[in-house]
């Protein structure tokens, strides 16, 4: 797994007040939760769990790991699933409640839940299993828990793609000191497999997606291309489909499987 850094101000908080407020900052800033569920059918997650979750009866019980802005949790309970989204950021849950009473969110750490056992027919989770520098374990752990025996996981983290590993092995190793602080792990398909597995998961696939976004990051970051220009994002838009995933998707996303008898793992 590979490292990344992000520059902030110097701090002695602890890693999980720095993750509450480091999330709650960049969507406030972003205007805070909207609803936007329309465009959730489009994303490269809702297709490659769509086929499983239509498996499940209606009403199914759902967990949405890392909830962030609620669009997931919102969409799948209008599909008709029951479905809790959970989130660190106790603002954006303050605010998702007073603008969404239908729906259930509650504030809480993804790692240590106060869920039932075997109370989940599904869990998801986009982006957030790798922000914790102790390592996966602890929230791999924790799905396998609230899930039922048969239960289904999808979760998403940053890609270590053949792009970044070919610029790691010539960058210059970045300094951490004083401004630095850890920000996420970047797996490769096999190190997320890997993960799962050791939680006690059968893993069904390992996809990498989020191709555009790769392209553009890559557009950005080694051309100076800025995100907004209309050049930089019809290039990724043609780019992006000619390019095999493992080389440029921005992230990979693993389906697996809690065994049937399966044991929860941990308290």
């Amino acid at each position: 797994m590979r490292k990344d850094y992000i520059a902030t101000e110097e701090s002695t908080e602890h890693e999980t007040e720095f993750v509450e407020r480091y999330w709650t900052a960049v969507w406030q800033q972003g205007g805070g939760a909207q609803g936007q569920i329309d465009r959730i059918p489009r994303k490269d997650e809702y297709h490659i769990m769509a086929p499983y979750m239509a498996k499940l009866p209606r009403g199914a019980r759902v967990l949405d790991g890392g909830c962030g802005l609620g669009d997931w949790t919102l969409a799948f309970a209008r599909e008709g699933y029951s479905v809790v989204g959970i989130d660190l950021s106790r603002r954006t849950v303050e605010q998702l409640q007073a603008r969404f009473p239908e729906a259930n969110f509650v504030d809480g750490d993804i790692r240590h839940t106060d869920f039932s056992d075997s109370s989940f027919d599904a869990y998801f989770s986009w982006g957030v299993f790798e922000h914790f520098e102790s390592g996966m374990q602890d929230c791999v752990r924790e799905a396998f828990r609230v899930l039922k025996p048969g239960g289904m996981l999808f979760v998403s983290v940053p890609l270590d793609n053949l792009r970044h590993a070919v610029l790691g092995n010539f960058a210059r190793p970045r300094s951490v000191e004083g401004r630095q602080r850890f920000y996420q792990y970047r797996l490769t398909r096999a190190e997320l497999a890997r993960e799962l597995a050791i939680g006690g998961f059968d893993v069904l696939e390992v996809s990498p997606i989020h191709k555009r976004q790769g392209v553009l990051r890559s557009l950005h970051h080694e051309l100076g291309l800025p995100y907004d220009w209309l050049l930089t994002k019809g290039l990724s838009a043609f780019i992006a489909p000619l390019l095999p995933g493992s080389l440029i998707a921005h992230m990979v996303l693993a389906v697996a499987l809690k065994p049937e008898g399966g044991a929860a793992h941990g308290g």
